[in-house]
């Protein structure tokens, strides 16, 4: 298939030969649905095939995975519509305000997306069935709805993942329906077919495009802004069916006709699984908060955007027992997603004037007064240009627009930093985002400081704001605040080569330097870091800054001309000094000059370890880096020789710890000079263990206290309504708490970070600041607390808590991450903090 547009041109011979050569998703394959799981490539023949023999199908190649398997969407409408499908398109964004003008068609677009998730591996066997039901001439009901709208079907959002758990299973399932549970085909080994290469979970990458699929997915997406947007997944073999509408929360900006149609649809599919007599569930679990999902990203954008969740996943493989003795079988499983997926088409088709209608008032209504507290945001030019550039490369990803914010006094907003509402003033280097634009309610969203609640029962994260993630300094206006002007980045000036000066100096702000550094390691040139803040000529320049030294590189041919290019490469702007003597701080030659070797860094996985932060690091390393990686498993730590590696990283565990021989191999490997870095759960390996020096309590008195108060609150609860416990369980848990870290500057874990950072808390742990150690990053207090949900029964405790740090054994050292610096890509800063933990601790 094309990388580029894929028009399926008309056989030469006469239509109705051309469908008479359509077959069956069964005469195709060579099976029924439902009796193996097909493979990728495989699907993609069909969808040719039937594309080839249908003039009223167009197949788009949207782009690649990163194991080279194509990405595409089916696009399906009635010859009339297809004839006149580029006006289509056109008139629907002239709908959203993303194009000027009035559209004269009224059609909408009914997008479908499938398998995002790997192993909920029935959505691409359903997609085949729906395309062939859509697509097959003889079926006059689907050909009169077909006349009222374009349906997109994206058949497999994840082919990686489905890949890694269709060959899996196919080859370890029995000829004969195996459907005991314990049965090995039953039992996927890590990490799973969930998420993609880099073990990213897609549905969670909508707004952040970290991953090369969602990228690719949402360039086309936004060339077509879709009324309706399906998501098609699976969950526990023990549920049934679900279907929306969806469940608290729902976040404010949704409109009544979003609510609306979600129930005309449920309704619709109802009555369709009433007459199967198959259950289902509404209204419960999956909820329309967090704006990164398939169902509310696309809200967030007009459309309506709807999950549907078939019981069964990866367990029920082709068919396996519930806890009712049931066997739930592919077949079934194809049926539920089929129906939906069918309703789906038939409601549009019903409502096709309607949801246009809503679609425009829409974006006419946000774009003209929107409907969310803050109506603007500024980000100040003084922030990190190289985290301010990240920022604005993301807003480019997602359509939001932004301008310069001019001169402007008397201001007053919300200050990020502080969490508190402030006066202010802007600059002509400020930027302004403002809500009065077609992306009005996802710029909202994104930056809305404080996301309201009306349930503290969610299924993901509570708190995502960007100035946060980014790290910068930024305001939240209650007012309308128009751009003075379109905002210009200051053009980078590529350096070039002139006489070798003493050092090259690089400012250490962002995962651009760490980049830049990394390729500099790789090809061999010496990098060094004052401990100290220094002067020279003139500039000053804070602790960390890399320094490209002439004397200790005479060896490297073609010097210069190797960093400049990789500087000019990675957007680096490169100052230098024709003197080692310091006008402030220490000389070049002093021992506090440290140099940054070249690190051999392993990371750990396997069972025992989170494979979602095991892809983030990966993706890291090959992405971001460019830095190699060996990847090693948990379960082996005991045997390997860890002397050929520098760095040993372990991403978030969960269950038992190490083994005894893994542990005692590890920490000779520690004394002996190894630097360990322990994120999230992995600090648990540690904590609270003879020699260690994180531990939960300062004292045993405090310890003592603790129990007492909590065995106290156990006696109450215990008498609580059963149907309580639910809420009472999360009352001790976080679930994307943001709380300010004070950053130590004048320790390594601190470079670049300005003496702050912003921690995005997911686990209830709490530390108490080491007496044996460095505190590195320390939540000082109840005020550092900024937004997001957090329970009751461990707020109080977080405001005085160790976030990062580091503790010396022998001649190396082990570097806790209490929180994922990098939680799914899209954390920005802690990718700093991050890269100062592997390069620069400990040299």
């Amino acid at each position: 298939m094309k990388k580029s547009l894929l028009l399926i041109l008309l056989l030469a011979f006469g239509l109705g030969a051309a469908f008479a050569q359509i077959q069956t998703p069964e005469q195709f394959l060579g099976y029924k649905p439902g009796d193996r799981f097909t493979p990728h490539h495989r699907m993609v023949d069909y969808f040719e095939h039937v594309a080839a023999n249908n003039p009223n199908i167009q197949l788009v190649q949207y782009g690649e995975t990163n194991e080279k398997r194509p990405l595409f969407i089916a696009i399906l409408s009635s010859p009339e519509n297809m004839a006149n499908l580029g006006q289509i398109r056109e008139d629907n964004l002239k709908r959203t305000g993303m194009l000027e003008g009035t559209p004269s068609t009224a059609v909408p677009i009914n997008w479908m997306s499938f398998n995002v998730h790997g192993n909920e591996s029935v959505g691409m066997e359903a997609a085949i069935s729906a395309f062939h039901t859509l697509a097959d001439p003889t079926n006059a009901k689907s050909q009169e709805w077909l006349k009222n709208q374009v349906v997109i079907i994206d058949p497999c959002i994840n082919p990686d993942g489905r890949d890694r758990y269709a060959m899996w299973y196919n080859q370890k399932m029995n000829t004969i329906l195996q459907p005991d549970l314990q049965s090995v085909e039953h039992n996927e080994p890590w990490p799973g077919g969930r998420a993609n290469h880099y073990l990213f979970d897609l549905n969670r990458d909508w707004a952040w495009q970290v991953q090369v699929e969602s990228q690719q997915r949402l360039k086309i997406y936004h060339q077509w802004m879709p009324q309706l947007h399906l998501d098609f997944h699976e969950q526990g073999i023990n549920n049934p069916f679900y279907m929306a509408p969806a469940a608290e929360p729902l976040h404010e900006q949704l409109t009544d006709w979003q609510h609306e149609f979600q129930d005309i649809f449920g309704k619709n599919t109802a009555k369709y699984f009433d007459d199967m007599g198959r259950f289902y569930f509404t209204k419960e679990r999956f909820d329309l908060l967090y704006p990164s999902y398939g169902d509310t990203y696309p809200m967030y954008n007009g459309a309506i955007g709807m999950t549907i969740e078939q019981g069964g996943s990866g367990r029920a493989g082709r068919g396996g027992f519930n806890a009712l003795g049931d066997t739930v079988t592919l077949s079934y499983r194809i049926e539920g997603h089929y129906t939906a997926a069918m309703s789906a088409v038939e409601v549009t088709s019903q409502n096709g004037e309607k949801l246009l209608e809503e679609f425009s008032k829409y974006f006419q209504e946000n774009s003209s007064n929107p409907k969310g507290k803050y109506k603007s945001f500024v980000i100040k030019g003084e922030s990190n240009p190289a985290q301010k550039a990240k920022l604005l490369a993301l807003l480019d990803k997602n359509g939001i627009r932004y301008g310069k914010a001019g001169s402007k006094s008397g201001l007053r907003g919300f200050e990020y930093t502080s969490g508190k509402n402030v006066s202010f003033s802007t600059s002509e280097e400020d930027i302004v985002i403002s809500a009065f634009q077609p992306k009005s309610v996802l710029t909202q969203v994104l930056f809305e400081p404080n996301p309201q609640l009306n349930d503290s029962i969610t299924y993901d994260i509570t708190s995502w704001a960007l100035p946060y993630a980014y790290n910068l300094e930024a305001y939240a206006l209650e007012s309308r605040l128009d751009p003075a002007g379109e905002y210009e980045e200051v053009e980078f000036e590529s350096n070039v080569v002139s006489k070798t000066p003493v050092a090259y100096i690089a400012r250490w702000e962002g995962t651009r330097d760490a980049a830049f550094l990394a390729s500099l390691l790789r090809q061999g040139i010496r990098v060094k870091y004052p401990e100290y803040a220094f002067k020279t000529e003139g500039k000053s320049f804070p602790a960390g800054t890399l320094l490209i030294t002439k004397g200790g590189n005479e060896y490297v041919d073609d010097f210069d001309k190797k960093v400049v290019d990789a500087a000019n490469r990675f957007g680096v702007t490169l100052e230098t000094t024709m003197t080692g003597y310091m006008e402030e701080g220490k000389d070049f030659g002093s021992p506090s000059i440290r140099v940054i070797e070249a690190p051999k860094v392993a990371l750990v996985g396997g069972e025992g370890t989170s494979s979602l932060n095991y892809g983030e690091i990966w993706h890291f390393f090959e992405q971001e880096l460019d830095y190699p990686l060996v990847n090693l498993e948990m379960g082996d730590l005991g045997r390997y020789d860890l002397s050929d590696y520098d760095v040993l990283i372990i991403p978030s565990t969960w269950g038992g710890g190490l083994s005894k021989s893994a542990e005692e191999r590890v920490m000779e490997w520690v004394r002996a000079g190894g630097k360990l870095i322990a994120i999230d759960g992995a600090v648990n390996l540690f904590a609270n263990k003879e020699g260690f020096a994180l531990k939960t309590f300062d004292t045993d008195e405090e310890e003592k206290a603790a129990k007492k108060a909590a065995d106290t609150l156990a006696k109450v609860e215990r008498l609580e309504p059963y149907l309580e416990g639910e809420r009472l369980a999360i009352s001790g848990g976080a679930a994307g708490a943001i709380y300010q870290v004070d950053m130590d500057e004048t320790h390594p874990l601190g470079y670049g970070t300005g003496g702050k950072y912003y921690t995005l808390k997911n686990n209830s742990s709490i530390f108490a600041f080491m007496d044996r150690g460095v505190n590195a990053g320390k939540i000082t207090s109840n005020d550092s607390y900024r937004t997001g949900y957090i329970g009751y029964k461990i707020k109080s405790s977080m405001g005085e808590s160790l976030a990062i740090g580091s503790e010396r054994k022998g001649r190396g050292e082990i570097v806790y991450f209490v929180d994922n610096p990098i939680f799914r890509g899209f954390w920005e800063s802690g990718k700093l903090v991050l890269s100062n933990a592997i390069f620069m601790v400990g040299q």
